[in-house]
């Protein structure tokens, strides 16, 4: 079990798989108002910084699931290197379904809910795991402005304009499910460019060390593509950010 390839390779210099610095990770762990022992499930958890450093910063507990074999690695080796193994457990394995023995404080789906077929399933699926009164967290990509053209759209990773709402639409349909938004922390143009420039050098040294792989090819296409690809689209139409969700009391 593992995502694809061009994934593990493109991302593996990453510790956050999102358009987020450690800044905008750690604020976003303030908003949330997190207290030492809260228990923090996270669906498509990466190589575990927002486990990991919650757990060190703000004394919390948490269970990482995710299917990468190389990103579940790594959030095992950041465990241990900030001393938070006794904290976070990590599974290798597939997050679509997953619902935790114990209810959590806090369920996470950060930037992967294609796990639950989009937000309202992911919703729906963490809500199994939340105890009354816990806070869902979502992170989703939205449209800065609506694409003028299918193609820009596209140019922007999406598969039609419809794949993503605009912050507004995207807010308004969380209440349309019957949640309350209590917090929200919105990536940036730092964070963006963090996120995706960063894979331009981790390509190339990859092409370096690798001249013969079979998949080589493909990267170097890629190298190729991307810079231009997200100056071009994704750097003025897609936003993303972290929504946390209280259910509205009947």
């Amino acid at each position: 079990m593992d995502i694809p390839r061009i994934f593990n390779i493109t991302e593996s210099a990453h510790r956050i798989h999102n358009p987020y610095t450690p800044e905008k990770l750690a604020t976003l762990g303030a908003a949330l108002r997190l207290k030492p022992g809260d228990h923090v499930l996270d669906l498509g958890s990466g190589s575990g910084e927002m486990l990991c450093t919650w757990a060190r910063d703000y004394g919390i507990t948490g269970t990482g699931i995710d299917m990468s074999q190389l990103f579940f690695k790594q959030a095992e080796l950041r465990a241990d290197e900030l001393g938070v193994v006794d904290k976070i457990r990590f599974i290798h394995g597939d997050a679509a379904g997953y619902i935790a023995d114990k209810k959590v404080d806090v369920a996470a789906c950060v930037g992967a809910t294609w796990i639950g077929g989009g937000v309202a399933g992911t919703i729906k699926l963490l809500a199994q795991s939340l105890r009354t009164g816990g806070i869902i967290l979502i992170g989703e990509p939205y449209w800065l402005q609506l694409p003028p053209t299918e193609t820009i759209a596209k140019g922007c990773l999406a598969n039609a304009i419809a794949d993503f709402c605009t912050l507004p639409e995207l807010v308004a349909s969380f209440g349309e499910l019957n949640y309350d938004v209590v917090e929200m922390v919105l990536a940036d143009q730092d964070g963006w460019d963090r996120y995706e420039a960063a894979k331009w050098l981790t390509m190339r040294r990859w092409l370096e060390d690798n001249p013969n792989d079979e998949f080589s090819k493909e990267v170097r296409d890629l190298l190729t593509t991307e810079p231009k690809r997200y100056v071009t689209y994704t750097r003025d139409y897609l936003g993303w950010g972290a929504f946390a969700l209280m259910a509205r009391q009947e």
